[in-house]
């Protein structure tokens, strides 16, 4: 198989040309063996199958939080609404404990949903794949559900390396 040509452009051009993709931002969490919690923001969400119920989401693999999410069998993915903007600073930011004053409840495998998220999905950590400089996380569902009142709330959307909330066109 012929290998992939050398890329013609830097990281900068890479990262500004991956920021004109408008992306959902998420927040992934987990319980940790110690019974902590832990939860990290991830905008790297994609579905990839409906039979069976299957979705992604990638991780540095510098992360502090790799070790639990790479063993661990269960996560969820919790889909932020616009209004959720300081729960995504929170978990993308803050060292220590990201949950203190997290409002949140346990789904039925004890992993944290985050109260007034947009959609969340339950999911069995299915497979892992090693690619560069991420871990690519493939969950299949097993539970998920929608916030009563989604298609009022509007999603929280991250472009052009800053984030917005999505009006409709037409």
């Amino acid at each position: 198989m012929k290998r992939a040509n050398p890329p013609n452009f830097d990281n900068d051009a890479f990262r500004r040309a991956l920021s004109q993709f408008a992306t959902g931002v998420t927040v992934i969490t987990t319980r940790a063996p110690s019974g902590a919690l832990i939860g990290i923001t991830a905008s790297s969400f994609n579905s990839v199958s409906l039979a069976p119920p299957l979705v992604l989401w990638s991780l540095a693999t510098r992360s502090a939080s790799m070790p639990v999410f790479r063993s661990n069998s269960h996560y969820v993915v919790n889909v932020l609404a616009a209004t959720q903007l300081d729960l995504c600073r929170r978990f993308a930011t803050v060292k220590g404990d990201r949950f203190e004053g997290v409002s949140h409840a346990a789904g039925d495998t004890g992993m944290p949903v985050l109260d007034g998220a947009l959609a969340w999905f339950e999911c069995h950590n299915r497979s892992r794949y090693d690619e560069g400089d991420h871990v690519i996380f493939v969950g299949e569902v097993e539970r998920c559900g929608v916030h009563d009142r989604a298609g009022e709330i509007e999603p929280l959307v991250f472009h052009n390396g800053d984030f917005h909330g999505l009006k409709r066109l037409g």
